[in-house]
């Protein structure tokens, strides 16, 4: 046998046997587990028995077969068919009975039925008020947690805008710098696109005023030329022209000493006059045709030659000639005048002479000059280098030191010679600054200094037009 149960293990079997009888003879709602309706199967079964009675109400009880059962059975027969006279209204109350108590299992059917309804009706309400209060939970959870999510995207979007407006302010500011730059890069280059128009056009009009000066010039030198031609025609028509008596003749150098040496000593040695000679160089370059007149020890030639230009001299010199050739120049020894008179007119494409017409007597000036223009083709150079007389200096120191010097040839005399043998563009420039030879002017005023102790020598340059 088993071991006898506990007072809660009892109450448990006990509860269970009345959850089973509960759920046989009650009807329950789902979710309301307090609520049953009372069944109507013990109504159906007292009505059944009811029925079954009322029906056997004049019956005759069976017996088993037999004559004396029989007798007794049909004697029974008898007496129900007398009695049923009497039992009818007992039947019939009976019946309307059994009538009333279907009537009234209908009634409480169907009272059960609604009540059923109203508890399935408040079950629903129950469960739709739980789930009302499980969605405001969970709606008040979502609300908590939508209000936290929220917050943490607020803070994500106000960081993420904070770092999208720093970036943005740094990309701006790398766009204005680089805007600025940019600008400055064209302005810059707009100024110096400017700046080179600027001058183009300005070169474009240099050049153009050039070439209206020099064909003023030209003009003016054809018109005075026809004047000069037509005073001399009217001269001759009026009567024959008085000869001019002839000046006194220039004095010769003296021939008891050795002029190289004399020049080597104050003028310079070549080394020295070649590098002051070094100022013509862009004058010259690219020409052709080149003499220079009275070229010394060649040191216009060797520059010449030097810079690929093609240059030949002249001197009346034999020891001069002797040592330009033993350099490799090509010199000619003639005489000034003679060598170029026998030249074709337009032949020579530069002419250049230096420290020369200072030895020339003063009517022979203009007579080199003009040959030397007729020498030249259209657009040649004619370049001569003298002492500048406008400079005080040269009285005083080098000029009277070589007796072959005649006088000085001021720069406004050639320029004049320079016109009237149709040279334009005509330039002066000044070399060989006195106050670098001599250090004493650098105590004068300057406004003095740059007046009367300008360059030792000057350059004259003019253009055939």
């Amino acid at each position: 046998m088993g071991l006898p149960m506990t007072s809660e293990q009892i109450a448990a079997v006990v509860e269970e046997i009345r959850q089973r009888v509960r759920a046989r003879y009650e009807k329950q709602v789902d979710g309301l587990p307090d609520f049953c309706v009372p069944s109507l199967s013990p109504l159906g079964q007292a009505r059944d028995a009811a029925e079954g009675k009322a029906a056997a109400i004049g019956s005759v009880n069976p017996r088993p077969p037999g004559l004396w059962n029989s007798l007794i059975q049909g004697v029974k027969k008898l007496a129900a068919r007398a009695l049923d006279w009497h039992v009818r209204e007992q039947v019939e109350y009976n019946r309307a009975v059994v009538a009333f108590m279907e009537r009234v299992i209908a009634v409480i059917e169907e009272q059960n039925r609604q009540m059923l309804a109203l508890a399935r009706q408040a079950a629903e309400a129950l469960q739709a008020a739980r789930r009302g209060e499980e969605w405001r939970g969970g709606w008040l959870e979502w609300r908590r947690g939508w209000e936290e999510r929220w917050s943490k995207t607020e803070i994500q979007l106000l960081r993420s805008v904070s770092e999208m407006q720093a970036a943005f302010l740094h990309r701006t500011t790398l766009m204005e710098a680089s805007l600025r730059e940019h600008m400055q890069g064209m302005h810059s280059e707009y100024l110096g696109a400017l700046n080179h128009t600027n001058l183009e056009i300005q070169k474009r009009l240099w050049d153009d005023l050039d070439k209206l000066r020099q064909e003023q010039e030209r003009l003016i030198h054809t018109e005075l030329r026809l004047i000069r031609q037509r005073a001399q025609a009217w001269l001759q028509s009026q009567g024959p022209v008085p000869t001019p008596v002839p000046g006194p003749p220039a004095p010769a150098a003296a021939a008891s000493f050795d002029y190289a040496r004399f020049a080597e000593r104050f003028r310079g040695p070549a080394e020295y006059v070649a590098k002051g000679q070094a100022f013509y160089l862009p004058f010259f370059q690219g020409r052709s045709r080149v003499l220079d007149l009275g070229c010394g020890r060649g040191e216009f030639l060797e520059l010449m030659r030097g810079a690929g230009v093609a240059a030949r001299g002249v001197d009346s010199d034999p020891d001069s000639v002797a040592l330009c050739r033993q350099k490799g120049l090509e010199v000619v020894e003639a005489d000034l005048f003679d060598h170029l008179a026998s030249l074709p007119d337009e032949s020579l494409d530069a002419v250049f002479s230096a420290q020369v017409v200072e030895h020339l007597p003063p009517p022979r000036v203009p007579e080199l000059v003009s040959l030397a223009a007729r020498k030249l083709g259209p657009g040649g150079l004619l370049a001569i280098e003298t002492p500048n007389p406008e400079c005080l200096a040269i009285f005083a120191t080098n000029f009277y030191l070589d007796p072959t010097h005649t006088r000085p040839v001021p720069a406004a005399q050639l320029h004049f010679y320079f016109e009237e043998n149709g040279l334009g563009a005509i330039e002066v420039h000044q070399l060989a600054p006195a106050a670098e030879a001599f250090a004493e002017i650098a105590e004068l005023p300057s406004g003095f200094q740059k007046r009367f102790f300008g360059g030792l020598d000057y350059a004259i340059l003019g253009r055939k037009l």
